[in-house]
This record gives structure tokens, C-alpha cells and sequence, in this order.
């Protein structure tokens, strides 16, 4: 399931609220063991998703780097070309 968690740092344009609450998502969903939860846990769930995103959020608001920011079509090609390359047949 973190496979799907993608680095969100120093791209242009910046992450967008639903690229963090997907990843605050992810990271939920892993740590409770369920992509699902039960209604009563649901609550608790997307509260922990809440907060997450939001404590993501500040956390990219604040990062600082000298590097130039990457570009998003570059960093998918590449990614495009890694998984070719590990499930050619």
C-alpha cells in the first residue's frame, strides 16, 4: 500500500490538497490494517486522515531546499520508464 505514497516535495506547481490527503490517506489505511474501515471505526478513521493531511500540509509549507524544483511530467516519465524496465518480460 506506500507504494503509493509519492514524494511531494519541491515540485511546480506545489502539491495540491488532494495529492496530500491522498497520501494522508495511504498512510492511514497502513498503519490501521484496512483500506476499509468498520463503521465504527469510520469516525476515527477519517479523522486521523484529517489530521494527518493537515500536519503534511504544514510540514511542506516549511520545508526549504536549494535544489530546483522537479518537474511533474519528468519524474512520472522516469517512473514509467523504472517499472518498464522491472516487469519486462
Amino acid at each position: 500500500m506506500c507504494r503509493n505514497i509519492r514524494p511531494l516535495n519541491n515540485f511546480e506547481p506545489p502539491a495540491s490538497s488532494d495529492e496530500v490527503r491522498a497520501a494522508a490517506l495511504q498512510f492511514v489505511r497502513k498503519v490501521s490494517g484496512t483500506t476499509k474501515p468498520s463503521k465504527a471505526n469510520q469516525q476515527y478513521f477519517d479523522e486521523a486522515v484529517e489530521e494527518i493531511a493537515q500536519i503534511t500540509q504544514h510540514l511542506l509549507d516549511h520545508l526549504t531546499t536549494t535544489a530546483p524544483p522537479k518537474n511533474r511530467e519528468v519524474e512520472a516519465a522516469k517512473a514509467r520508464a523504472r517499472s518498464a524496465a522491472r516487469f519486462a518480460s
